[in-house]
């Protein structure tokens, strides 16, 4: 039994274009594909810079699926250039063109997110360093002795999926 490639979900066909108007299909889908995961991005980076992560969050599953979809194609676009350069000239370099224009935007997002990790981080450390602070005691014990070493803070939890 042969395993089927996840292809039929895609936008466009892995398999190596043989007539211009192929080719010109995959560039203009992949162009496509790209164009809807900036939007995306373009979204959720102006969401996380509003500091509204339950919104930001909910593009999730589509931004994974045009990110797989952007990667499987950018790999066979790589795999197929020469054929693509050759039946396509055109398509081909604004494809090149459009993903060079697309790598700063994504730092930008990568950079955003990771801004808004360390602050989340940070909250979450200071809570939890003022949680301790409040189970140390001040005062000596029943007995008179000094109070034992305070505990670490409990009941705090942390998710880090974002």
């Amino acid at each position: 039994m042969n395993a089927q490639p996840e292809s039929s979900k895609l936008p466009f066909s892995l398999e190596r274009p043989t007539t211009p108007a192929e080719a010109n299909q995959f560039c203009i889908a992949l162009s496509g594909t790209m164009e809807s995961l900036l939007r995306i991005i373009e979204t959720e980076t102006a969401l996380v810079r509003d500091g509204k992560l339950r919104e930001a969050g909910t593009l999730q599953p589509e931004k994974a699926r045009y990110i797989h979809e952007y990667t499987r194609g950018m790999m066979c676009a790589k795999d197929n250039s020469v054929a693509l350069g050759n039946l396509a000239p055109a398509a081909a370099q604004n494809l090149k063109r459009q993903h060079a224009e697309f790598q700063p935007l994504l730092r930008i997002n990568l950079a955003v997110l990771a801004t808004a990790r360390e602050v989340a981080n940070t909250i979450v450390a200071s809570v939890a360093k003022a949680v301790g602070a409040q189970q140390k005691s001040t005062t000596y014990g029943p007995a008179g002795n000094h109070p034992q070493a305070p505990r670490p803070a409990s009941g705090i939890a942390i998710n880090r999926s974002l």
